[in-house]
């Protein structure tokens, strides 16, 4: 009996804290991708079950990682204050944070500082490498794009911090900008799939469709929904895939946004394939993608920085390099800038 008791409080404990970081769920018109209450994904995805998500945890076989520390890495220079000539600056913070630079207009992506990707500060995927700029050498920021709600692309802490210094605007899929308002960050817009915000006179920026899912807690998934961000500039259109699987969509997107000078494609996260394919590409899929968009430069992301799934430190650059030849499709070190010319 004393051991029910137990394992019930641990119970209604787990319940209680799955609850409490669970994050406000999105109300509006059903559409062929929400049917009121949930957000999902287009033609061909299968989601895994609760099942097949302990047999991975129980059978897991993760990669090799090796721990690096400020000490150990050299942090990129400090970016121009903002880019007005007719150029792109990309510049590679690391995992899924860029820092895009061009029309006068500083756009960070998906910023994560924070050293674990997770609820708690004491558990959960822990900062392999540093950032590769410094958080205090950001210049000025004007908008920030989020493309879901999961705990290494949608890092509060930093964001708070951003809000307080940048006073940027928070561009969201539908719902996601429910929580950053119960947080205290009021610049927010929200876009459905296919939508388009106004940055400034010249530049737009839409969300578009990706394949993934949304949760921060027990009790709110797929409530929020997921997007990758087309920036349309008239120093050439870039893409941001955000978090995704591969499906036909991409071609949609070359085709309604082109031409699209540069994408920023995740490569990492990948294996058990059987398990983490629905949601991640490997770097075999992400040079489709790239082929997909008829993108004029792609830089890989997503990989290198947190041990999220069973792929190494190394898998996903190692794979890349065995599949991407030629191809204009690159990765980029942590600090490391790219500037690309409106020739």
């Amino acid at each position: 009996m004393a051991l029910f008791i137990v394992l019930g409080a641990v119970a209604i404990i787990i319940a209680g804290i799955g609850f409490a970081v669970s994050a406000p769920g999105y109300s509006g018109a059903t559409s062929k991708h929400f049917d009121g209450t949930k957000f999902f994904n287009g033609e061909g995805y299968v989601e895994k079950s609760s099942g097949e998500l302990m047999k991975w945890l129980f059978t897991r076989k993760p990669g090799k990682w090796t721990e690096k520390t400020t000490a150990d890495v050299s942090f990129g220079e400090k970016p121009a204050l903002l880019i007005s000539n007719s150029s792109q600056v990309i510049t590679y913070i690391n995992h899924s944070t860029f820092l895009i630079q061009t029309d006068g207009l500083n756009i960070i992506t998906d910023p994560v500082y924070s050293d674990r990707v997770s609820p708690f500060s004491f558990a959960g995927p822990k900062r392999m490498r540093p950032p590769g700029i410094k958080f205090e050498d950001l210049p000025d920021l004007d908008f920030v794009l989020i493309s879901h709600n999961h705990y290494d692309h949608l890092d509060i802490n930093t964001l708070l911090q951003i809000e307080e210094i940048h006073d940027p605007v928070f561009i969201t899929p539908l719902g996601l900008d429910l929580y950053l308002n119960k947080k205290g960050i009021s610049k927010t817009v929200h876009l459905d799939w296919w939508e388009e915000h106004p940055a400034d006179s010249t530049v737009s920026i839409s969300a578009v469709e990706a394949q993934h899912f949304s949760s921060r807690g027990m009790f709110d998934r797929d409530k929020t929904l997921w997007a990758g961000f087309v920036i349309e500039s008239p120093n050439g259109n870039i893409y941001f895939a955000g978090d995704t699987g591969y499906n036909n969509f991409f071609k949609k997107i070359g085709k309604d946004y082109a031409p699209i000078k540069t994408a920023l494609i995740p490569i990492g996260a990948y294996i058990p394939r059987w398990f983490m394919g629905p949601v991640h590409v490997d770097p075999a899929q992400a040079l489709q993608i790239h082929k997909d968009l008829g993108s004029v430069l792609s830089i890989g992301m997503h990989y290198g920085t947190f041990p999220l799934a069973d792929d190494g430190e190394m898998d996903p650059i190692n794979d890349f390099n065995a599949v991407v030849g030629d191809e204009n499709f690159i990765l980029m070190k942590e600090g490391e800038n790219r500037v690309i010319r409106n020739n």
